[in-house]
């Protein structure tokens, strides 16, 4: 007779402890195949429960297959493949924690502590109330309709860029995107990216199978010449401030890039815009988009930048010409980011509010900039700092002979994280050393002096 402790009034049913220990017993070899099964009353009676207790458990151990139950004669042990012992020294996996870094100077992240939480909150509460159970309907594939609208206002007024809201699509984070653009363009073409470059990019190309090139870069950016020399169909770039360099992609270059674009069939320019709003010195640098005449710069950006790192909503535009192929090969992805967000954001832009911010974070990271700056001037760190205007991090040469390698294991033994200038090449022994890629942004100032005063010890030893 089948004997359980069963525990009544416990947070687990009688019926899912009986089917618990019964499956146990099958799984375990204890009961073996074939083996018949008391009486739904007998075994009742013995454990002390009601018939319809195990009526249940014999049921759902029927459904699983586990047990069979025959008409007149009662329920019996399946057979069943038993599960595999575990080897002994089985390899128990352990949770990943992170390494936690007294300063991280490579995490690009946003100050957090910046954030608008009242307004979005205000914001959030009036989209639920306002819209009700239609915000737990999907949204178009490419976004909703009120976002892809605030964003053209928004891109007309302060990027002097005319789109049809109609060609942006709406994605969650830009390597969303980046995915979504290589089965729209084709996974037959050759990409290529900038060296120096932001390395996720041709990771997640490269990961989408597709071929991979990468091309220097002069004073004037990513080299025309040498894009020729790859024979790549698709370039990814940044030329309005190039990551980790700086640069700046003058006129010139830009309309050199825009010829080779027309120049052949199926050729495509890939304008990553990602800090833009974030350049301190004169007006904003116009987009390669808008002075592409011959539709062949697809532009993306992303508002993790601008508001919080976890706002995952990204967006490009697509040319007009592409449109249809979109709708026809990728139309039936449902829309990534959450309708709760996009409608939230869709009035954060239209009233003014991201406008507003921005204004306010423009001048409280140019204030930090500055403390960075001068915190590193009153340092007994020898160093030069270059391209303090471009965004939201800059260049420090250090003075020293040590190896980068040698400098970042060092560092990371006081607690300290460094991005360095050589991290971004393909090749890094082609690279500048000693240069120090200082993210600025997320850096918690309390904590810089100190930092810097351990990086200059490990360079004076």
């Amino acid at each position: 007779m089948l004997t359980y402790t069963l525990e009544k009034g416990g947070e687990v049913s009688l019926y899912e402890q009986l089917y618990r220990y019964i499956k146990g017993d099958v799984l375990s070899g204890t009961l073996s195949a074939g083996e018949k099964l008391p009486s739904k009353r007998t075994l009742a009676e013995h454990l002390q429960v009601s018939v319809i207790t195990v009526k249940n458990a014999y049921e759902q151990l029927v459904a699983e297959g586990y047990i069979s139950g025959v008409e007149k004669r009662g329920y019996f042990v399946c057979d069943i493949d038993r599960p595999l012992t575990a080897p002994k020294g089985a390899v128990t996996v352990e949770p990943t924690e992170e390494k936690t870094w007294f300063m991280d100077f490579v995490a690009s992240s946003t100050a957090t502590e910046f954030f608008p939480f009242t307004t979005w909150a205000k914001l959030m509460r009036r989209t639920i109330l306002e819209r009700d159970t239609g915000l737990l309907r999907s949204t178009p594939s490419t976004g909703a309709a009120e976002l892809r609208r605030a964003i053209a206002r928004y891109l007309h007024q302060f990027r002097a860029m005319t789109v049809s809201p109609e060609q942006i699509i709406i994605g969650a984070g830009t390597e969303t995107l980046y995915s979504l653009l290589v089965q729209l363009l084709g996974r037959e073409k050759c990409y290529a990216v900038e060296d120096p470059g932001y390395s996720k990019i041709s990771r997640i190309y490269g990961g989408n199978q597709v071929a991979v090139r990468y091309v220097p870069l002069d004073e004037a950016g990513l080299s025309v010449e040498k894009l020729r020399q790859t024979e790549a169909d698709v370039v990814h770039l940044s030329p309005s401030h190039h990551y980790p360099t700086g640069i700046v992609m003058p006129i010139a270059r830009r309309r050199e890039l825009l010829r080779w674009a027309a120049e052949g069939e199926g050729r495509y320019i890939l304008e990553d815009d990602y800090d833009s709003e974030f350049r301190f010195v004169g007006r904003p640098i116009p987009t390669l988009y808008s002075v592409d005449e011959h539709s062949r710069v697809i532009y993306l950006n992303t508002f993790s930048k601008t508001i919080a790192p976890s706002i995952r909503i990204s967006y490009m535009i697509l040319p007009p010409h592409l449109l249809s192929v979109y709708r026809e090969k990728l139309g039936f992805y449902a829309c990534t980011v959450s309708a709760f967000e996009q409608y939230t954001l869709a009035s954060f832009l239209s009233e003014g509010h991201f406008e507003q911010h921005l204004s306010r974070m423009h001048k409280r990271y140019h204030q930090k900039r500055d403390a960075v700056i001068d915190c590193i001037h009153r340092s007994a760190l020898a160093a030069e700092i270059t391209e303090q205007d471009a965004g939201l991090h800059f260049l420090v040469r250090l003075d020293t002979n040590m190896s980068d390698e040698e400098l970042r294991r060092r560092a990371a033994e006081s607690g300290l994280r460094l991005a360095l200038l050589s991290d971004y090449y393909a090749d890094p022994t082609a690279a500048p050393h000693h240069v120090l890629v200082v993210n600025y942004a997320g850096l918690e100032l309390e904590h810089l002096p100190e930092a810097l005063e351990r990086l200059g010890k490990i360079i004076k030893e």
